[in-house]
Order: C-alpha cells, then structure tokens, then sequence
C-alpha cells in the first residue's frame, strides 16, 4: 500500500476510532438497561407500533427530526440579520414543539437495539436533551429582551445539534440501526425452484431453519393442513433469527424484540419491525419442498421494464 508522508489511511481516522470506542465502552450499560426497561414497560399498546413507524414502512424517527432541525438552522440565519429576531424567535419555538415527537419516535426505537446500538444512541439522546435546554433557555432570554444572550446560545445549541446529528449518522449508517435487514433478499437468491428439504423434515406447526438458498438462510413452517410457508429466516429488524421463535395464529414472532410477522405474505403485523419479512412461493414436488421468489419482487433487469411480464413459468429470466 501506498503510504506517502502526509496520507491518512482510513484505520488513522480518529473520529471513527473514538466513535468505535464508544460502542465498545459498557460504562453505561446499567443505565442503558433501567431507561430501556423503562420505555418497553409503557402502556402504550399500539402505540408503540405508530411511534416506530410500522404504518409507514420505516422509521418515524428520521422524518420527525426534519422539523426541529430546519426550525433552528433556519432560525440561526435569521439571527445574523438584525430585525429578525421575532421570526427567529418563532423559529425556536416552533422547532422546541417538533422535539417532543423526534424524542418520543427516537426513545421508542432505541429501546429495540442492540447494546452497541443503544450505547452510542444514548450519548446521541444527551447531545439532543442539551440542545432542547440550550434553546429552551434560549427563547426564554430573547422573550425577556436579552437577545444576544438568546442568540449565543441559540447556536450553542445548533453545535449541539450537530454532535448528536453526527452520533445519529453513525447510528443509522455504521451500526444499521432502523435499516430493513432483509432488502437484499430478492437480491440475492436466483430465480427459480430451489430444493429446501423434505416435507417430513418440517414438523407441523414448528418453525425450522433449512438450508442456505444462496446465502439466504430460510425459515419454513408446515401447517397441520400441509400448506406450506417460506420466510427469510433472519429478521428484517435487527437479523434476529425467526426460526427460534415462536409460532402462533399464522404468525412468527422474533426471540430479540418480539416483531411479528404474517406466514403467509411476511408482512410484519407488530413492530419494532418497519419492513415486511421476505416470503416465498413453495411447493410440494416428491415429498420435497421448493421456494423460489414471488415473481413481483423479482429485482430490476437489464432485460426491460416488461421483463417481469414475460417472466417463465418456472421463475428463471427469459433470454437477452
């Protein structure tokens, strides 16, 4: 490798050293464990489900942060323009309104996180807890005349804002927290029939991983009738493993943080899970069961947009 003077090499790279430490640091971990216990323990019953966002196909979290955030960047450009002050004003107070339901969103989806996760969202729900009291004291001062002071610390908070975007970032895009672990599914497994096993392999009513369907692991569940189901086996929340759970009215719930998913379709009928797990077709051919992909989640082809239409049969891309 090429290590001229004054190249950094990405290993060197502090930030992310610090940020991989903090991860790693179990300082916390007693607090982490009463706050969580705390906020799975509200009767908020469906809630629960609005607040992670199972209605919308993913996180609230993300989107409810837009308002806050907008309202105090916005609010700190006007404060560089003298005779704004009462637009700015407004500006924090309106972005002070949008934290409670960012706080609320994000507080219910950190309680569903692996303890790397959670240890680094903590520290990202301080940065944010310091930026509400910085500019709730902020429109207090420029409620009572003292502007600048308001102002000052208007921006102090906007810096705390910033260092809790930066933790939010590397939630989101370093740890995967609120991302669909199951999206490259359809991605992944090839067209077509493949053999997962035979039917006495599946006793009636129990979840069982089967082989590896191109690097998929997939569950399989045998009703007492014979139908037969096929889901991806690990869980599109956090990659939890469904076949150790529990099966129940056409259902499978996740052993880690109890998302449920429909047998049939995938779809995900409780949270924390936002996105539906993947399913398969199946079949019965010589008492051996096959799955292949639904043909309507069957990925883009370089083959046209009526690729889908013309789509075999048996599952497997016409020629170019």
């Amino acid at each position: 490798m090429d290590n001229k003077p004054g190249r950094r090499l990405l290993g060197q790279n502090r930030m992310l050293w610090l940020l991989d430490a903090l991860e790693r640091d179990p300082g916390r971990d007693q607090p982490i464990d009463a706050l969580g216990r705390r906020v799975r323990a509200l009767p908020l019953e469906r809630a629960r489900d609005v607040l992670h966002g199972t209605w919308l196909g993913h996180p609230v979290h993300p989107m409810a942060i837009h308002l806050p955030i907008g309202s105090w960047m916005s609010a700190a450009v006007l404060d560089l323009r003298p005779g704004r002050s009462r637009q700015a004003d407004l500006l924090v107070a309106l972005g002070l309104a949008g934290a409670v339901p960012a706080a609320a969103t994000g507080l219910t989806d950190w309680a569903e996180l692996h303890r790397e996760q959670q240890r680094v969202g903590l520290v990202h729900a301080v940065a944010n807890t310091a930026a509400v009291g910085l500019y709730g004291a902020s429109l207090v001062l420029r409620l009572t005349g003292r502007g600048t002071a308001g102002r000052v610390l208007g921006y102090l908070g906007l810096t705390a804002v910033g260092a809790g975007g930066l933790l939010g970032g590397h939630l989101a895009y370093r740890q995967a927290a609120g991302v669909n672990h199951a999206e490259e599914v359809p991605h992944v497994v090839s067209d077509g029939w493949h053999r997962v096993g035979g039917v006495d392999e599946f006793p009636a009513g129990e979840a069982v991983r089967c082989v590896v369907v191109d690097d998929v692991p997939v569950l399989v569940v045998r009703e007492s009738g014979g139908e037969v189901h096929a889901l991806a086996e690990r869980c599109s929340h956090l990659a939890g493993p469904l076949s150790e759970g529990t099966v129940a009215d056409g259902c499978v719930q996740c052993p880690w943080h109890g998302s449920v998913f429909r047998l049939s379709d995938g779809w995900n009928v409780e949270g924390p899970a936002t996105a539906p797990q993947p399913a398969f077709d199946t079949r019965v051919v010589d008492g051996h069961v096959e799955v292949r992909l639904p043909m309507e989640v069957v990925p883009e082809t370089p083959y046209g947009s009526d690729a889908l239409a013309r789509t075999s049969t048996d599952g497997h891309r016409p020629s170019k």
